[in-house]
């Protein structure tokens, strides 16, 4: 099983990939409207080409310094 699908399972919800400022921004929004937020890091290139990438196709900007990035996952706190 895929890192985001165990995610999927145990109740979180993928939401967009982000780098700073927007990153700590989205994160603090999702926590003050009552959010758990969990973030990872992006999968390897080869991990990512093989599961399919983001709605437009491209991850040029993801490839350049992958570090920077994460992908965002809700889910209401319990």
């Amino acid at each position: 099983m895929k890192r985001e699908e165990e995610l999927i399972a145990a109740g979180w919800e993928r939401r967009f990939v982000a780098s700073e400022p927007r990153l700590s921004e989205m994160v603090e929004m999702y926590q003050e409207i009552g959010f758990e937020v969990h973030l990872e890091p992006l999968p390897s290139k080869e991990e990512w080409d093989a599961g399919g990438c983001e709605e437009s196709g491209c991850t040029a900007c993801f490839d350049l310094d992958r570090d920077r990035y994460r992908i965002i996952f809700t889910r209401p706190v319990k």
